[in-house]
């Protein structure tokens, strides 16, 4: 038995679910249940009962992880320990990621990654999501977080959560004191924007066409930071993920309606690539991140 055998035991014992497991672990599913058959072949028990529509753990699944899950937390703390000391190898990890998840998400898990990985190099690239997929496509890039591609067969997308996007304007902005707001209510509204090559902006855009709105674009910045800071100053109008904007008292994010903005941000990789060990813990840290802030 090899270790991968264990941590491939291990996410699905936390999971109960092959496909969120393989996703985890950046293996196709096909290749996680043939190597826990040979985990079962070669113990001869089985440790997942796959009868029925879920999967449960056996009784002899249960008492193995009872001694794995502490034992491979044990192996992982050596690991730690041992690049602390600089006497492993270090890793650079190329991550990539839109404006918005790079205004507080991704600081917070880049911050956790360095402090647990003090050794390793990482990298982010903010860039739009149609660069991302290219970059992870071409290996510029080991992970992502940003949002699915469309028809993109290279690669896998895990989803991590559904986000609304909200209209944020000035506390002194004639919006400010509205609980919400429908989409039609922004036509002729003087707002600043995503550009249009930006998978949000799309999405935007299509909310504006479904309410027969059409609002005056007059600033188009490409990261949200400036554009919070625009907003802030003026009497722009702009829509943001509610992620991504800081509660300030003199700013006020809204809901819209008529239709809602909707986006799934979510992992990439690239298909069929299992990624370093590294690569591995920081996707854990983000999915941590995600599940702390919900």
């Amino acid at each position: 038995m090899e270790l991968r055998h264990v941590r491939y035991f291990d996410a699905i014992a936390e999971t109960l679910n092959f496909t969120r497991a393989a996703q985890r672990l950046h293996v196709t599913q096909s290749t996680l249940s043939h190597q826990i058959r040979q985990m079962e072949d070669e113990l001869g028990v089985a440790l997942f009962d796959r009868s029925g529509r879920k999967v449960r753990m056996t009784e002899a699944g249960e008492m193995l992880r009872s001694y794995m899950t502490p034992a491979l937390a044990q192996i992982d703390r050596g690991l730690q320990a041992l690049r602390g000391t600089g006497l492993a190898p270090t890793a650079h990890i190329r991550l990539g990621t839109t404006a918005s998840f790079n205004t507080r998400m991704v600081p917070r898990c880049v911050s956790r990654f360095l402090s647990q990985h003090p050794g390793h190099e990482l990298t982010v690239e903010e860039r739009p999501a149609a660069d991302i997929a290219r970059g992870l496509a071409d290996g510029s890039l080991d992970l992502a977080v940003s949002y699915q591609p469309a028809d993109d067969a290279e690669l896998w997308f895990e989803p991590l959560y559904n986000e609304e996007l909200r209209l944020v304007v000035a506390a002194t902005h004639p919006l400010a004191r509205r609980r919400r707001v429908r989409m039609a209510e922004l036509h002729r509204l003087r707002m600043v924007l995503l550009p249009r090559s930006m998978a949000t902006r799309a999405l935007l855009d299509d909310c504006f066409e479904a309410a027969g709105a059409q609002p005056t674009v007059v600033a188009q910045l490409n990261s949200i930071a400036p554009m919070i800071e625009l907003i802030r100053q003026t009497d722009l109008a702009g829509i943001i993920a509610e992620t991504a904007v800081h509660p300030a008292a003199d700013l006020r994010s809204i809901p819209l309606e008529d239709p809602t903005p909707i986006r799934t941000p979510g992992l990439l990789w690239k298909r069929g690539a299992t990624g370093s060990p590294t690569v591995r813990q920081l996707a854990t840290i983000i999915r941590d991140a995600v599940g702390q802030a919900g």
